[in-house]
């Protein structure tokens, strides 16, 4: 390989100057857990305390172990590469590497399963992205920060911001070497209400690393969920040499919530091209470096959709479709949403045959009528039960700028009662029932449930990666 990667204005450039459009996915759900990505309610944090409780500390941990071991392997990564892709964006918990009990002391077992997925990509010719899914205090209100809660405390907290530019400083020590790391993403979707805070954020970040490693190119989300670049500084350029700016491009038309289902109209196209034009306008009238770290739609299941899962999902494939032939025409590097899952958004899903996905099939369609993920909800059957406590805050908050509370608009009256009251208040409530089916288990029996995750247990969505597949025959990757 030709030396680091690095940006050379609009561009990524290998170590010769010669432009890499990095084309991958997102390894979520394995270092950084997911409640729709591995059938549990909740945060991570919540289900491993309970767990816990019912297991005793030395076998839960030992499940979880298990669990790393088997999500991602050499098998994952050869499959990757066969479809003509060449980056994984790994997410990571800043908990595997510190305890909030022990701050500022390294745990080296943190590194465990991410150098063993660092050099499996390697090995296959596959670059990497570090991304921070999750900060101390919680950089954003959603799930995915593992925080519990919907006020964003990184914020607010000096000593969860310290926190994380130590730890930066730390990761990049260990991977300052690496030339199949390609970069280094500080933080996934900060959600910051006053915009100063990200900033100066990423001022010490951005130094913390380069003072240790300045060969890695960094990729700088915007605010607010990757949208929102109107409080970066005019001088980001200069100010932050050698980075990307990331963007999130998730399309309306690729979830259950869509205005009307996708037909490839010229008005639907048009929506979907302007809203990605819109993200990335504040890069392109600096002539910045721009990389899309997340987009996708959602898939319909058999078990939940019916018969209908078939034309949902065809649907959803042409929006894919759409959005690369946008991507292709701009030369963009990104990373699609999702490489592994259990049935709703992954590229390879774990078989519904295996022992997990029985022990869970009956809590998992519980989970599915009380909509309690957050993610792609489908809340037709509890959307009465809601309604009123909407209606409510409109009929006592009649002034609508009231009502317009940060992060809004991507959190709208309804969509904070979802996120407070379902997937929040009602979940917590689900975390016991999820830990209590592994009560008296023999750590064989973990190990068996564990590896239900495994390549080899994995089914392959065959649409989802056709289209990746010819995208990247017809771009010259393959």
């Amino acid at each position: 390989m030709a030396g680091f990667l690095r940006v050379d204005k609009t561009r990524i450039v290998d170590g010769e100057g010669k432009q890499v459009v990095l084309r991958g996915a997102g390894l979520g759900g394995w270092m950084t857990m997911e409640n729709f990505i591995s059938g549990y309610p909740g945060c991570e944090f919540q289900i491993r305390e309970a767990l816990a409780e019912v297991l005793g500390r030395q076998k839960s941990e030992y499940f979880f172990d298990k669990f790393l071991e088997h999500f991602f392997g050499e098998p994952d990564a050869a499959f990757f590469k066969s479809l003509g892709l060449n980056c994984i964006r790994i997410a990571v918990n800043y908990r595997h590497f510190e305890d909030d009990m022990n701050p500022r002391v390294l745990k080296p077992e943190g590194f465990k399963h991410l150098d063993r997925a660092v050099a499996a990509c390697a090995k296959h010719g596959i670059y990497t992205i570090i991304d921070m899914h999750t900060a101390p205090g919680g950089q954003n209100g959603g799930w995915h920060s593992d925080a519990g809660t919907h006020i964003a405390n990184f914020w607010i907290h000096k000593d969860f911001q310290d926190r994380l530019v130590w730890l930066w400083t730390e990761i990049a020590k260990h991977y300052k070497d690496e030339k199949w790391i390609a970069g280094y993403n500080p933080m996934n979707e900060p959600a910051d209400p006053r915009h100063s805070g990200l900033v100066n954020f990423y001022d010490r970040v951005y130094a913390a690393i380069a003072s240790v490693d300045p060969n890695h190119m960094l990729f700088l989300d915007g605010n607010t969920y990757a949208t929102d670049f109107s409080g970066f500084p005019d001088d980001a350029g200069t100010r932050w040499p050698n980075a990307a700016y990331a963007i999130h491009d998730y399309s309306v038309y690729g979830f259950p919530d869509a205005p009307e289902p996708y037909a490839r109209t010229e008005e639907q196209r048009r929506r979907m091209r302007r809203s990605y034009e819109k993200k990335r306008a504040w890069m392109d009238e600096r002539g910045l470096c721009v990389w899309n770290g997340e987009w996708g739609p959602v898939y319909a299941r058999k078990e939940y959709e019916g018969d209908a899962m078939d034309e949902i999902n065809d649907r959803r494939y042409n929006v894919l479709q759409d959005q690369l032939e946008l991507y292709a025409k701009d030369g963009l590097s990104w990373s699609i949403w999702l490489y592994k899952d259990i049935g709703f958004q992954g590229m390879v899903y774990v078989s519904r045959e295996t022992p997990y996905m029985k022990l869970f099939r009956d809590f998992l369609l519980k989970k599915y009528r009380l909509a309690v993920d957050s993610w792609g909800a489908d809340d037709k059957f509890v959307r009465d039960v809601y309604r009123p406590i909407v209606q409510l805050i409109k009929d006592n908050v009649p002034d609508e700028e009231h009502r317009k509370l940060y992060p809004f608009p991507v959190w709208t009256v309804e969509g904070r009662v979802a996120r407070l009251a379902r997937c929040m208040l009602l979940s917590e409530f689900l975390v016991k029932e999820w830990a209590e089916h592994f009560r008296g288990m023999s750590e064989e029996q973990l190990d068996e449930l564990a590896q239900s995750f495994s390549f080899e247990n994995c089914l392959k969505r065959d649409g989802l990666n056709k289209v990746l597949r010819e995208h990247a025959q017809l771009t010259g990757s393959v």
